[in-house]
């Protein structure tokens, strides 16, 4: 599970940092000072959790929740009592008042890690093959796209993200090229090596590289080689 602490002072987030590290599932992915780094790395990294102060310079913790779309589990963590009653109304998860007690944060994780198993069995949907004539939703940032998985030429592994290219658009989800793999169907999307995968159908050119590979052309003018392995496995794919 992956938290983000967000917190003005350093060392109260230091401080939790301490006491969630003996729950490795907890997974600190992030911190922030204030609302505005918050909000830029929850659209990042996608945290299952945030653990919030409340009063911070700038926006407050309510003002944060009320800016951030697909909002994580929240737990308020505060020197202040009276905003107990909001925070519940916002529907945070737990509410800690500073300094936090070892036992009182032990009920917390529990209750994150209850919650995160109840969710995966009511509401996670069942995962079926994608093929092109498929539409996706794509989103980076502030922008949309409902794109049609055929009109899509490349998938770019970029470290805990994945590049979409399709048109001039090349939106950046965070996703893994393993996981996007899973979902394709290897017969339009091939797995071109542990960085690219590329749709067949936008294949221009094919050359003979070195070391027994290939170089491919895609009509978008991006140009993927294929090691010996890999052409080999295109040749099987694509023979009669």
């Amino acid at each position: 599970m992956k938290a983000i602490i967000i917190d003005d002072e350093r060392l109260a987030r230091q401080e939790l940092k301490n006491l969630l590290a003996e729950y490795p599932e907890v997974q600190i992915v992030g911190e922030a000072a204030n609302a505005e780094q918050a909000m830029e790395m929850i659209e990042k990294l996608n945290p299952d959790v945030i653990f919030l102060d409340i009063q911070m310079p700038g926006k407050n913790g309510f003002e944060l929740l009320e800016q951030i779309s697909g909002v994580p589990e929240v737990v308020f963590v505060t020197a202040f009592d009276e905003y107990a009653i909001r925070a519940f109304e916002v529907n945070a998860l737990d509410y800690l008042l500073k300094p936090i007690q070892p036992t009182r944060l032990a009920e917390t994780v529990k209750k994150i890690l209850n919650k995160e198993s109840l969710d995966k069995a009511e509401t996670t949907p069942p995962t079926y093959l994608l093929s092109e004539k498929d539409q996706v939703f794509v989103k980076d940032g502030d922008k949309c796209w409902f794109v049609k998985l055929s009109d899509v030429r490349l998938l770019e592994s970029e470290g805990n993200y994945v590049r979409v290219h399709f048109d001039k658009n090349h939106p950046l989800i965070l996703r893994s090229l393993n996981q996007l793999e899973e979902r394709l169907d290897v017969r339009t999307f091939f797995r071109a090596s542990r960085k690219y995968i590329i749709n067949l159908k936008w294949v221009e050119g094919i050359e003979n590289w070195f070391s027994g590979g290939l170089m491919v052309t895609l009509k978008g003018g991006e140009r993927i080689e294929l090691s010996r392995r890999q052409a080999a496995r295109l040749r099987e794919l694509m023979s009669l």
